[in-house]
């Protein structure tokens, strides 16, 4: 039987992976004692791989295709220029605590006098994204000594380092430990990448792409619900003006003429207070009802 073999994150996003791929209907166990995950998918092999080492394994073709950070692709690209080995097939912005993007950031201490990237020439700069954060002060003409952070980085200033830069999702943990920040060097999200050698297996591809479909019309579910209701046909306008919906709502015809089913795709975070607005409008018969994945 073929089989693709998948890179899922090891570390800060494993979770989330997992969660994402169980909401696209895959689930995938994984054991503390081993790299490798079963999955209910007899066509995939997972193995566990830091995110930071992703590309590289890729690139290689040790697997076919993997999960992991802009960022990361980033830092394995600027340390192999010219590598076109990789080939990204779909953004999935999703991260370790919400669905949305993280941004690497300089931070430096609150009570710093440093204003900008050029008030750090000559000090040293404590980070996991060495390459990248290296190229950055290069291209401004500031000379810096970059170190590599085996993490806790935001603890190491100002008696370890002189500034960081860190991966950020609120910035919450840079100002509890009193940093402040000072520029963003880049923003990031999780992407779907591939060995182009893999794609050019039509089986593969095919695969791949399916897989990215799914994955991505379960991060276009999330935070969405389903509902239907019945109303009388003399309503229905005041009903649909206070809809919200993805494209339109679905209208089917009921038993009795005088009545029609509406169905609608809207944010969860308006149903409490939509639903009695809907009741007060002549809807009955309301329900919500969960959503895993809308492919658009």
């Amino acid at each position: 039987m073929a089989t693709l073999r998948l890179g899922i994150p090891k570390g800060s996003l494993q979770d989330a992976t997992v969660q994402l791929f169980a909401r696209a209907g895959f689930t995938i166990y994984v054991n503390s004692r081993s790299y490798f995950p079963s999955i209910d998918d007899p066509e995939i092999e997972c193995m566990l791989i830091r995110a930071q080492e992703m590309a590289r394994y890729v690139a290689d073709g040790v697997i076919d295709a993997g999960l992991t950070g802009q960022d990361w692709i980033r830092e394995h690209e600027v340390g192999h220029p010219g590598d076109d080995a990789l080939e990204p097939i779909c953004d999935l912005i999703y991260a370790k605590q919400s669905f949305g993007k993280v941004r690497w950031v300089l931070a430096v201490p609150e009570d710093s006098p440093f204003k900008c990237p050029e008030d750090l020439a000559g000090k040293t700069i404590a980070t996991e994204l060495v390459r990248v954060t290296r190229a950055y002060f290069e291209q401004r003409g500031v000379p810096v000594d970059v170190e590599f952070s085996w993490g806790a980085t935001e603890v190491k200033p100002p008696v370890l380092a002189d500034a960081i830069v860190e991966a950020t999702e609120t910035g919450s943990t840079l100002r509890a430990n009193r940093l402040r920040i000072i520029e963003t060097l880049l923003e990031s999200n999780t992407q779907l990448i591939a060995n182009k050698g893999a794609l050019g297996d039509p089986w593969k591809r095919t695969k791949i792409d399916n897989i990215a479909l799914l994955l991505k019309a379960a991060i276009e579910a999330h935070g969405k619900v389903g509902m239907m209701l019945n109303v009388r046909r003399s309503d229905l306008d005041r009903i649909l003006s206070l809809l919200p919906a993805l494209q339109r709502p679905t209208i089917s015809p009921l038993s009795d003429g005088d009545w029609v089913a509406v169905n609608t795709i809207i944010e969860e975070r308006t149903v409490r207070d939509l639903i009695p607005r809907l009741k007060l409008a002549g809807g009955q018969g309301i329900v919500e009802y969960p959503l895993n994945k809308i492919v658009v």
